[in-house]
């Protein structure tokens, strides 16, 4: 029942975004007023990167122009990557779009309203993948949960409902932005991850599904950083999931070999004390084993993937335009990052070590979240997605509605948040100011881009405190529940050491 009513509100949710999105389409461009569909297929992008998504829904990588773009250089026999082309390009995969008549304006599709309804559908299907990925997150880490089944099902219907009618997310696909697809992959992975059955845990699926999942997630990681090489930074807390559980841990926290060893010992000697030192070294070592299994495989993914990409262009040269846009910030265009005004008041003298610094910036908070964490290593990619949607060179809408629909997957930690009502007005302040300064901006001309990375700096500071508040939340939720624990043991002055720790 949980399942068909998640499927139901999916479905509901996605007929409602089409039929908007064509209404939309069709207040814009009457069909008296285009002879064919070429000319006004994209008023509604115009529209939406001209109006309320300004310089927001979509980024330089993203950018929907930049792949019709490379679509019509390739279907033109002429080279997307070329020299003089741009500065920035779309992953060569992207070009397997050429083959859609809605976007290659061309195919059996003559009639301009399926047309229409093609184009939209196009863009708003990996919406309806992402949601349900998301309900499949939720299942597998709430499986071991002593949850109701009320509550259960309240989530699995409030979930596609934060999604699919976020603001952020239906911007993000009227504007065309490929990040939708972005999203929908590496939701792919990380519900795979979940439901993948390491081998660790006590009750192993049947018919080879462990394997299977984890190729899947694999696969799907793998494509997602060949999309976009800033998403690199998830791949520690990925191969956690796949090694150990996505099940809540947040109140027990723990080593992660320390917690193999309980569900091991569980599994084949419930009476048995942990292991000794020795027994531990090895487990030890078990563990870094099938975690370098996990990594060549998605190596041998990744790098599987750039090979078709360069027999697809023919040469190597994509590397630079895609991959190295990440790292080189060769665009200063306007977006809600932090990179863009920095390095435009930057002197070149100074560019290659600020480069360095932001980069390595993004790196250094994998390292102590997936230590500190370790216990609930899905916990920690949630943390590491807020921290990519707000610190990453090229950030959209769609990476902050992504972060804030994870969400919903720990309602455990919303009794123990610090300041949510402060952080969700920064928020909303910062959604409101951004599109108004840009317009002010780049329309009226009564603003200069001081006002808009003002604005942008809002967006960053709520986007701070909101990864402040869950790393507060998941470490607090330990300790109240740990107090509460010894509370029954010691009293008095023994309590105030417990909660001091």
């Amino acid at each position: 029942m949980h399942w068909l009513s998640c499927r139901k509100t999916i479905t509901l949710c996605i007929v409602f975004r089409v039929l908007f999105a064509l209404g939309l389409d069709f207040y814009l461009s009457p069909p008296t007023s285009y002879a064919y569909y070429a000319d006004n297929g994209d008023k509604v992008v115009e529209f939406i990167n001209t109006g309320p998504g300004l310089l927001s829904a979509s980024s330089p990588l993203t950018l929907y122009a930049n792949l019709k773009e490379s679509l019509w250089l390739y279907q033109r026999g002429m080279d997307p990557y070329g020299s003089g082309i741009g500065q920035v390009g779309v992953s060569p995969l992207y070009l397997a779009f050429s083959f859609f008549p809605t976007i290659a304006e061309s195919g059996p599709l003559k009639t301009q309203l399926l047309s229409k309804l093609f184009g939209i559908f196009l863009w708003t299907a990996p919406d309806a993948f992402s949601a349900w990925f998301l309900v499949r997150i939720w299942k597998a880490r709430a499986s071991s949960r002593t949850s109701t089944n009320s509550s259960s099902s309240s989530i699995t219907f409030v979930l596609p409902l934060i999604y699919l009618l976020s603001p952020y997310v239906i911007l993000s696909s009227l504007a065309r932005s490929t990040s939708v697809w972005e999203n929908a992959i590496l939701l792919g992975a990380i519900a795979w991850a979940c439901e993948s059955e390491s081998e660790f845990k006590t009750k192993p699926k049947l018919n080879n599904s462990n394997s299977k999942s984890k190729s899947k997630s694999l696969l799907f990681l793998a494509l997602r950083v060949h999309l976009s090489l800033d998403a690199l930074i998830l791949l520690p807390p990925l191969i956690l999931i796949l090694l150990g559980s996505p099940e809540s841990r947040l109140a027990e926290p723990g080593p992660f070999a320390l917690y193999v060893a309980k569900r091991r010992s569980v599994k084949k000697q419930p009476e048995e004390k942990l292991p000794n030192e020795p027994a531990e070294n090895h487990l030890r070592s078990t563990i870094l084993r099938a975690a370098l299994n996990v990594l060549f495989e998605f190596m041998v993914y990744w790098t599987a993937l750039a090979l078709i990409s360069t027999l697809i262009v023919g040469h190597w040269r994509w590397m630079s335009t895609t991959w190295g846009t990440s790292l080189s910030l060769p665009s200063m265009t306007p977006n809600p990052g932090l990179w863009w005004y920095f390095f435009t008041e930057m002197f070149d003298h100074f560019r290659p070590f600020f480069l360095v610094v932001f980069n390595v910036h993004l790196l250094m908070y994998v390292a102590p979240i997936c230590i500190k964490f370790q216990h609930d290593p899905l916990y920690a990619l949630f943390i590491l997605v807020g921290i990519l949607a707000t610190f990453k060179s090229y950030p959209t809408l769609s990476d902050h509605g992504l972060f804030i629909a994870f969400w919903g997957i720990f309602p455990e930690v919303y009794p123990y948040l610090r300041h949510p009502f402060p952080t969700t007005l920064v928020l909303i302040h910062s959604a409101l100011l951004q599109p108004l300064f840009a317009h002010l901006w780049l329309s009226h001309g009564t603003g200069n881009a001081n006002f808009y990375y003002a604005s942008t700096l809002v967006g960053a500071c709520a986007g701070g405190m909101a990864i402040v508040d869950a790393v507060w939340a998941g470490l607090r939720i330990a300790l109240e529940r740990h107090g509460k624990r010894e509370l029954k043991f010691v009293e008095g002055e023994e309590r105030e050491i417990v909660t001091q720790q």
